[in-house]
């Protein structure tokens, strides 16, 4: 059977805790591989080759680095059959979608080519007699990424890019669910031209979450996952002294308007709803209808859609959606159906069951529709992660606008109307980080920021676009003075720009 390794300091090494964990195929449901889990020791090890690595990488001059970058792109996109269909196999999205998460990956590295620019400090001239001031932006040093199962390329490009263009090291801790694709990720950052060491990936689970988290040399650490789990990760972080952003779930709704388009609105939904078998972090699972007959119509056409939706293996060009990744996610997600129907929702379509034909033993779950889901019940107020859509009507405007505004997480957000201004007063008043208007997963381009509020995000800044500059360098303010010759005396007040 493969061993899966890390990738310390430009090579593949063999795993010494001697713990291991099985890498399957949620198609067939097999264990295709074992990857190793890093013990502390070998955590330590990967910061000692990043902590030599980053001298040489952060002396190279922005544009040198950029280059570097570019042509990582260059190789990732020579690649991206490959990579897609690696990804396909470990994770269950279908090949299409792993070739999107591959794709926005590379926006954000394509992006992070720009340091040259992003890296500029600010000048004034003359701020005092003689005296002028600049900033500098310099890399904190080694910093570490901890990255989810269901973006296995789209999160380690996002961290990983402009962390390293902005001059840093980089040790990326990913899911151990599917680790293929990051590892062959950094093997093309070596050839590509990274120093040995810039980009190291180390596989494990908390042991190896922890040690980076505890270890003093790491400066700064990036997390995506589980609201839990992010607000742990964040305290522990602060407490060690270090910079974190660590974003966890979500529960996206959409808006539909009266006068919606509700064909768009329902290929909306069911598109953001179960694409990837509904495990993103910015999947629409519930849908607002405004009004009772928006919301008849909009359950007869997604009944319409729903019922020519089909369900099969990744890489068969034929399925619209794949199986969950796991045994243990299959188990949650038919577990919160059946907490949906005790607590009285309407379950219009059950996914619970499926079958596909010749793959008994994938982990299918098929499409599901609760309507009549009200505020107060658990599968409206926890993230359920799986293809399972919530229809909850709202009498009115102002209280479809209070469902996201009122709920603990605000990741993402959309409305669906022909009406500008509804859609300026939604846009202006919800209390969500990102807002779609007619866009059903509202996930901004590389340039500009991603991130949820509330319990979405733990962290002041954001991920890529400027804030992602910012979370990975340090300011500098450097005042200089060139006197004249001429005595002036020792002076001691506190000195003015006067």
């Amino acid at each position: 059977m493969t061993e899966l390794t890390h990738f310390i300091h430009g090579k593949h090494v063999s795993g010494v805790s001697g713990r291991t964990k099985g890498v399957y195929n949620p198609v067939r449901g097999e264990v295709t591989a074992q990857v190793a889990l890093a013990s502390a020791d070998e955590v330590r090890t990967a910061v000692d080759s990043a902590e030599q690595a980053f001298g040489e990488w952060s002396r190279l001059n922005p544009q040198r680095r950029a280059r570097i970058l570019l042509k990582w792109v260059d190789l990732i996109q020579t690649h991206r059959d490959e990579l897609a269909e690696t990804l396909s196999n470990e994770h269950g999205k279908i090949f299409s979608d792993a070739m999107g998460d591959i794709q926005r990956g590379v926006e954000v590295v394509e992006f992070g080519a720009g340091a040259p620019h992003m890296l500029k400090g600010e000048f004034s001239h003359n701020v005092a007699t003689g005296m002028d001031v600049h900033s500098l932006s310099q890399p904190l040093g080694v910093v570490a990424g901890i990255t989810p199962f269901n973006f296995p390329a789209m999160i380690p490009l996002w961290k990983a890019g402009i962390a390293l263009a902005a001059g840093n090291s980089f040790i990326l801790k990913p899911s151990e669910r599917n680790p293929s694709v990051p590892l062959r990720l950094a093997e093309l950052a070596l050839e590509a031209g990274m120093p040995a060491g810039t980009l190291n990936v180390v596989n494990g689970d908390k042991e190896a979450v922890d040690a980076l988290v505890e270890e003093p040399r790491v400066k700064a650490i990036g997390f995506v996952g589980s609201t839990p789990i992010a607000q742990s990760l964040y305290s522990a972080a602060a407490a060690q002294g270090k910079r974190a952003q660590c974003f966890g779930g979500a529960k996206n709704h959409m808006i539909i308007m009266p006068d919606a388009d509700m064909d768009q609105a329902a290929d909306a939904l069911i598109g953001a709803g179960f694409g990837s078998a509904g495990e993103r972090c910015m999947a629409i699972s519930v849908a607002v209808p405004v009004g009772e007959a928006t919301a008849e119509v909009l359950r007869e056409k997604l009944l319409e859609r729903m019922n020519n939706l089909t369900l099969g293996p990744s890489l068969d060009p034929k399925s619209d959606f794949g199986p969950v990744v796991g045994a243990d996610a299959k188990a949650r997600i038919e577990d919160y159906i059946g907490i949906g129907v005790d607590e009285g929702a309407e379950l219009v379509v059950d996914g619970r069951g499926a079958v596909v034909e010749g793959h008994p033993d994938g982990y299918w779950v098929g499409a599901t529709l609760f309507d009549r889901v009200t505020p107060n019940m658990r599968i409206h107020q926890e993230e359920i992660f799986g293809p399972v859509l919530s229809i909850v009507r709202a009498a009115d405007y102002e209280e479809a606008l209070r469902l996201p505004t009122e709920h603990d997480m605000g990741n993402g957000v959309a409305i669906f109307t022909r009406d500008g201004d509804a859609a300026r007063d939604f846009t202006a008043r919800v209390e969500v980080g990102m807002v779609g208007v007619n866009v059903p997963i509202p996930v901004p381009i590389s340039y500009y920021t991603f991130g949820g509020w509330k319990a979405s995000a733990f962290g002041d800044l954001n991920q890529h676009g400027a804030d992602g500059f910012k979370f990975y360098t340090k300011t500098k303010t450097v005042s200089t003075r060139w006197p004249s010759g001429t005595k002036e005396g020792a002076s001691f007040i506190m000195p003015e720009g006067s």
